[in-house]
C-alpha cells in the first residue's frame, strides 16, 4: 500500500487524528568522474547537464522511498507538509533530504 502525500498540510475528506513526528529519507551521492567528463563537455557546448539531472532524480526517488519507509515504520497513514531539501556535503557529494509530516487518521 502506498502513503498518500501531499505538500498541501491536510488531505480532502479525511480528518487527522494524531500528528507523529517528522518521516524522513536521505541519500549521500558522489559524483563520478565518467559522468564528469560528460558534464564538462556539454557544459562547454550549453544545454542541460543530463548527467546530472538523472544522477539526482535517482537521488531524489531513493530518498522519497526511504521517507515512505519511515513513514511506515511509524505508524502512519499518510504525510502531509512534504519537501525535498539538497545540500552539499562536501565537494563532489550532495544530500538528498525527503520530510514530511507522518501523520493518522481519525
Amino acid at each position: 500500500m502506498t502513503l498518500p502525500v501531499t505538500m498541501a498540510h491536510e488531505i480532502p475528506g479525511r480528518e487527522i487524528g494524531e500528528v507523529i513526528g517528522i518521516a524522513r529519507g536521505s541519500v549521500v551521492k558522489a559524483r563520478f568522474f565518467v559522468r564528469d567528463i560528460f558534464a564538462s563537455l556539454r557544459n562547454l557546448i550549453g544545454g542541460e547537464v543530463n548527467e546530472y539531472s538523472e544522477l539526482l532524480e535517482e537521488s531524489r526517488a531513493e530518498a522519497f522511498q526511504r521517507m515512505l519507509a519511515h513513514a511506515e515504520q511509524l505508524g502512519a497513514h499518510a504525510i502531509i507538509g512534504f519537501r525535498f531539501s539538497t545540500s552539499t556535503i562536501m565537494e563532489g557529494s550532495s544530500e538528498i533530504l525527503a520530510y514530511g509530516t507522518a501523520v493518522r487518521f481519525k
